[in-house]
């Protein structure tokens, strides 16, 4: 039963489809990309396009319970996620990561797992004291009250993309909006030749 055990050819569109893709949204907590992620989602989803969102506090919580947050940890945090991201491109899905992935090495190493030719990093660019100001899930706050240790962007360093594809200024641009220059990238830069529109 080994012919069931490979998966699709990289970058093999489902027939009628779009092309698959990895969206990586990156940034600091608070910086919105877990609610971008959700209006990607409904917006392809409206479109006709598959597509899954892969969260990286939700795996947290499944997949990579057994991990903490030194940097090993992260970075293998970030590895698991875009091993299961390529299998679902492979499988002909447009697949959104929210995830803060703070070092460049780690977002390279998922690139390199994804595919440089379908993996689209977009940098979701928040202040730190905006971020910390909306403070969702109250982390921030517990990270200032040494409640939380090594909390990124408090005491551990993000590393700012340094050339992502997108970059999204949630000061500026709401979430919908942002949603949709996502969408109008990749239907710039895949989809030139693909009637599907």
């Amino acid at each position: 039963m080994k012919e069931f055990l490979h998966p699709l050819p990289p970058q093999e569109p489902r027939a009628g489809g779009p092309p698959p893709a990895v969206f990586w949204l990156t940034g600091i907590s608070g910086a919105g990309k877990t609610t971008i992620a959700g209006c990607v989602i409904r917006l392809f989803t409206a479109f006709g396009w598959r597509a899954v969102n892969l969260d990286g506090d939700e795996l947290r919580r499944g997949l990579n319970a057994d991990l903490g947050f030194s940097d090993e940890d992260r970075a293998e945090n970030v590895r698991r996620i875009a091993e299961v991201a390529s299998l679902m491109a492979d499988a002909g899905l447009l697949v959104v990561v929210s995830c803060i992935s703070p070092k460049q090495s780690f977002r390279e190493t998922a690139k390199a797992i994804v595919g440089a030719q379908r993996f689209i990093e977009v940098h979701i660019d928040t202040p730190l004291d905006v971020a910390e100001s909306r403070d969702p899930k109250g982390l921030y706050r517990l990270a200032r009250a040494g409640n939380i240790t090594g909390f990124t962007g408090i005491h551990a360093d993000y590393e700012v993309p340094t050339d992502p594809q997108l970059r999204i200024d949630t000061t500026l641009t709401q979430a919908d909006p942002a949603a949709n220059v996502i969408r109008q990238y990749y239907v710039g830069t895949r989809l030139r030749s693909v009637s599907i529109l």
